[in-house]
């Protein structure tokens, strides 16, 4: 469970990327230190970051600086389950703190699941910039100090960035050892899905204007037993590697389905669907006869699709996605606000819902830039007869934002962080 956010530093801020700077990371590293913990660490840089600045600006600099920022939050609210911070360094520097116990193996994926998420391109003003980021892990010592941890993370990564192919340094100068390889975990994952080790969990959903629970958004987990819990994004990128997304998805839905059928009758269900899903030609047919065959309504379900999942094929996937509604599924699309925002799809696709990026909630109670992108998409989604989902609310204020703009419901660390079946039954019957 996440138990840490940056948004808890309320001074210190960074004014670019809004997250806590160096000295807000070396305290709290201080503070899990002194009281035992396990800690991990990763410092992130970037190669030729200047470049950007020489070639597009100050100004496409800062943002794309912003979107890392934002993508490492994002990260690290899907992966880390105990208390994480992530941080400016300075510079074109990053850190991401872990106290959640994990294996040297386990942050070895980490990391590289990470700098796989920064490398994806970002759109700017002047074109699409391709980052090249790199990063030095740690984990930290008994009786260690935070300035030694930050010290040899420093030293890591100017390695890492000196040399040309090599995106991991850990700060003792080896390399994961005794870990499983990619084709392990591969082989791994087709044994787990026969293992009962792919948990779903469930993210509670509530109406913005009186705080009543009504629903939730499955998510997935692997419990790997060497590895320790493996978040949904690490999860899909070794299920793509191993060609098996499909089975995968199917595995979730099916397990997310049976896990709802004790719901009260007036709470929804919200699925993702994959760019492999929409892909396969027979997706709204089997899907279907999966949901017929689990007895959960299809007026209750939600299927949640991302602008990534709709780039290859828009005609398909609206064909696709329009089968569904027709059975009375509801479609949403998700973290709208974040990429490029192509709002041809607004026209093309039968949407019932807009699922706002996180980036959209972070900065709308303290900057009016960032409240009136807010009322603009509210108004405009108001204009199509889409509801607006917020997600990643982690303050009263937001929420009460959220609700005076207009915002139908929310999801976020506010009220409730994703749980198991049993836990979200026990919070729906109250």
């Amino acid at each position: 469970m996440n138990t840490m956010h940056p948004d808890e530093f309320e001074t210190g801020r960074d004014a670019v990327t809004g997250l806590p700077g160096r000295e807000a990371a070396r305290a709290r590293l201080g503070e899990w230190l002194a009281g035992g913990r396990q800690v991990h660490a990763l410092l992130l840089g970037f190669k030729r970051f200047d470049a950007v600045n020489m070639a597009y600006g100050p100004a496409t600099g800062d943002a794309a600086l912003a979107e890392v920022a934002s993508r490492l939050k994002h990260f690290a609210a899907d992966e880390l389950d105990g208390a994480w911070l992530a941080a400016r360094g300075g510079g074109g520097q990053f850190l991401l703190l872990s106290a959640e116990p994990c294996s040297r193996e386990r942050w070895q994926v980490v990391a590289m699941q990470l700098l796989d998420a920064l490398a994806r391109p970002i759109a700017a003003a002047g074109g699409t910039l391709r980052l090249s980021p790199r990063g030095a892990a740690v984990r930290g010592l008994a009786g260690e100090s935070a300035d030694s941890i930050l010290d040899r993370l420093g030293e890591a990564l100017a390695a890492s960035l000196s040399q040309a192919g090599k995106r991991i340094a850990w700060a003792d100068g080896g390399a994961a050892s005794g870990g499983r390889s990619a084709a392990q975990l591969e082989t791994d994952l087709l044994r787990a899905l026969d293992a009962g080790e792919i948990e779903v969990v469930y993210q509670p959903q509530f109406a913005c204007l009186d705080d009543r629970l009504c629903g939730a958004e499955a998510l997935a987990r692997w419990n790997h037993p060497q590895m320790g819990r493996i978040g949904a994004g690490t999860l899909f990128s070794i299920a793509e590697r191993a060609d098996h997304v499909a089975q995968l998805s199917r595995h979730i839905a099916r397990l997310a389905l049976e896990g709802a059928q004790g719901w009260p009758m007036d709470l929804r269900l919200s699925l993702n669907v994959t760019p492999n899903d929409l892909a396969a030609g027979d997706f709204a047919a089997e899907f279907a006869q999966l949901a017929a065959a689990s007895g959960f309504p299809a007026w209750r379900l939600t299927l949640e699709v991302t602008e990534q999942v709709l780039l290859a094929d828009i005609g398909h996937a609206a064909q696709a996605l329009g089968q569904l509604a027709a059975r009375g599924m509801r479609i949403a699309l998700d973290d709208f606000g974040a990429g490029f925002c192509n709002f041809r799809y607004l026209k093309l696709l039968p949407l019932h819902y807009l699922k706002l990026d996180r980036s959209m909630i972070d900065g709308v109670v303290g900057d009016v830039r960032d409240l009136a992108v807010l009322r603009a998409i509210v108004a405009m989604a108001g204009a199509l007869d889409l509801k607006v989902i917020a997600e990643g609310v982690e303050s009263e204020a937001q929420r009460a934002l959220a609700a005076a703009e207009g915002c139908a419901s929310y999801q976020g660390f506010l009220r409730a962080p994703p749980m198991n079946g049993t836990e979200f039954l026990k919070l729906a019957r109250g």
